[in-house]
């Protein structure tokens, strides 16, 4: 399929619009695919990106600004993503005995249980993916962090 088909639009004003439309229109397909895969654990990408930023701090914990700095999606709120991951008992949230003024927050063993039985599911997810190999990841890898400055 090309984009062209997909959008229903014959053509462009100049090729950087049709990249930029391009990169969007995956992006919200690799989004669309990414929340089918976790909904069936009860999270959101947003959640989920949470969970594997606190996963590669563990097991220190972080506050809510070094997360928030980390997230993906910048538009995120992290104080909400937190708490909802608390209800679930995936994180905890603790007032620092050092810095009254400081939360810390971890992943709970139930959050690396949850994200080891996301990852075991990973290789099914990644096959959307495989019709670009090593060498063209890698290529558009690169083109990506340059288009980003």
């Amino acid at each position: 399929m090309s984009l062209e088909n997909d959008i229903k639009q014959k053509k462009f004003d100049d090729l950087n619009e049709k990249t930029i439309i391009n990169i969007l229109y995956t992006s919200s397909w690799i989004d669309a695919t990414n929340i089918k895969r976790l909904k069936p654990f009860g999270l959101t990408p947003q959640q989920y990106n949470v969970l594997r930023i606190l996963r590669g701090s563990y097991p220190n914990k972080l506050m809510l600004s070094d997360i928030s700095s980390r997230m993906i999606d910048k538009n995120s709120n992290a104080t909400r993503l937190v708490e909802k991951l608390r209800f679930k008992q995936l994180v905890t949230r603790e007032v620092n005995k050092s810095s009254r003024r400081q939360v810390d927050i971890g992943i709970t063993q139930k959050g690396l249980d949850l994200l080891a039985a996301i990852d075991n599911m990973a290789s099914s997810w990644l096959n959307n993916f495989k019709n670009i190999d090593s060498q063209e990841a890698n290529t558009l890898n690169l083109l990506l962090d340059k288009l980003r400055g």
